[in-house]
């Protein structure tokens, strides 16, 4: 039995966008590895999924389920049909993400420093000061080159008529690139042909362009800073990632007890005694920093580093106190944004999203919330989050009473069909629904964006949700050349 089988009998839903099928011919993006495809048997195609399952079970590709009950680590379900975008698709994403993030690093220092977008009445002064994530230790802090923002990851999903969307900003600790590039690895092992017949572009060169951008944020004039990935440790959600990226840069990865900080400058502990830190690229949140000044219990962090980072004497990547510019409440005015500090107009279109403080538009939303999503404003992961279409009128009017109790803290969207793809699924191709995160890098140099980034997949049936937390796997993704 060979796979033209397989392919003949997959059915996608006529009223969703799938990237591989325009009913009834095949996207011409995905005609190679559909041809492909039709040359192996089922067996085959068993065995390729066998041997990346096993490729991701040996080499400990794993992600942190805290509240599953089934133990801490889970190997990240992979799924082997690629998904692929055109030259000319990603052309139009990498100009609406370089636009966004120009906008949003502009807010970030005008928010922080003389506040032109509140006094001009774009973005009430109550939104921002109501956000747990606005630091007001970060007012008129320095930050080298004006760069809040150093990496990115922007969440797009499509919609039933093609349209991208952003559906929000990852700006703080943005996480899943290793699953990228462990994907890209896993792909070339299993299909060692396929990349290079089908002209796809490298994303392997992320590693080298991320070390490169950290570097230049050195406060000191030295052609090798010493330059840390700083995790909360083994126990953190993604600490597979944070042991690939130290590796695959050649940094220490350190937690907070490796470090200390003397006269307002940051050392890292070595058998060799200290060694003065120039860059911390941090995973911890802002919150767990610096005991001195933020969370006072957190072992985490290390004391006085926001003194030395104040003074200028380290660089921290990302900048504290991003997380205003990603509060999805906030994430309403990014349009506005970019007409204010850019005067364009935005090129990716934000979802509808109602903010519940608003009487009218809560009234809206409660009236029709079996068609909404609601979430929590400071959540990420997929937790925190209602589906109006799969949820029972009980659960959604003790959603109300949160909301009525602190409107602030959530938002609603229409649920948007995010668009299809194929993945093999018990012996089958079945059509599951995805989204993408495009990975960012912004330095003195300006934005690059890798042509890629890490597509989810919500490998329930019926299922929205693509988050790992939530049940969801990822692809390999495609970016083609011209």
């Amino acid at each position: 039995m060979y796979t033209n089988e397989l392919l003949a009998a997959y059915v996608n839903d006529p009223d969703t966008w799938d990237e591989m099928y325009k009913y009834p011919e095949v996207r011409e993006q995905y005609r190679g590895v559909v041809d492909f495809m039709q040359q192996l048997s089922i067996e085959e195609l068993n065995r390729k999924e066998e041997q990346a399952r096993r490729l991701f079970m040996s080499q400990g590709i794993t992600f942190t389920v805290y509240n599953s009950g089934e133990g801490i680590e889970k190997i990240f379900p992979f799924d082997i049909i690629p998904r692929i975008i055109t030259s000319s698709e990603w052309n139009y994403i990498e100009k609406g993400i370089r636009q966004r993030l120009k906008a949003l690093n502009l807010f970030l220092k005008d928010v922080y420093n003389e506040q032109f977008i509140i006094k001009d009445g774009l973005v009430p002064a109550e939104m921002i000061y109501s956000c747990p994530h606005f630091l007001r230790e970060m007012h008129a802090c320095p930050v080298p080159y004006d760069i809040y923002v150093h990496i990115a990851g922007i969440d797009l999903i499509r919609n039933n008529d093609g349209t991208f969307y952003i559906l929000e900003d990852n700006l703080r600790t943005p996480s899943g690139v290793s699953y990228m590039l462990e994907n890209r690895e896993i792909t070339k092992r299993i299909f060692p042909d396929l990349l290079p017949k089908n002209n796809v572009r490298s994303v392997m060169e992320y590693p080298t362009l991320l070390h490169r951008n950290l570097v230049s944020m050195s406060p000191r004039q030295t052609a090798y800073p010493t330059i840390v990935l700083l995790t909360p440790g083994v126990y953190n959600s993604a600490y597979f990632e944070h042991t690939t990226l130290a590796r695959l840069m050649g940094v220490e990865l350190v937690e907070g007890r490796d470090l200390v900080v003397d006269n307002h400058r940051v050392y890292m502990k070595t058998t060799g005694g200290l060694q003065q830190v120039d860059v911390i690229y941090r995973r911890v949140d802002d919150e767990f920093l610096d005991p001195l000044v933020f969370n006072t219990g957190s072992l985490l962090g290390v004391g006085g580093l926001m003194s030395a980072y104040r003074k200028g004497n380290v660089a921290i990547v990302n900048a504290v106190g991003n997380g205003v510019a990603d509060d999805k409440a906030i994430y309403t005015y990014v349009p506005s944004m970019i007409r204010y500090y850019l005067n364009e107009e935005p090129i990716l279109k934000n979802v509808p999203t109602y903010q519940l403080g608003n009487i009218d538009e809560r009234e809206h939303v409660f009236a029709n919330m079996n068609q909404m999503v609601i979430k929590k404003t400071n959540e990420s992961g997929g937790y925190g989050m209602l589906m109006g279409n799969a949820a029972t009128e009980e659960e959604m009017e003790i959603y109300k009473k949160e909301i009525v109790k602190d409107p602030r803290q959530f938002i609603a969207q229409p649920i948007i069909s995010l668009s299809s793809a194929p993945c093999y699924l018990n012996g089958q191709l079945q059509p599951r629904r995805i989204d993408l995160r495009p990975y960012a890098l912004a330095g003195p140099e300006g934005i690059e964006i890798v042509p890629g980034g890490l597509t989810r997949v919500a490998l329930r049936e019926g299922s929205m949700v693509v988050n790992s937390s939530q049940g969801g796997g990822s692809k390999d993704t495609w970016v083609l050349f011209d």
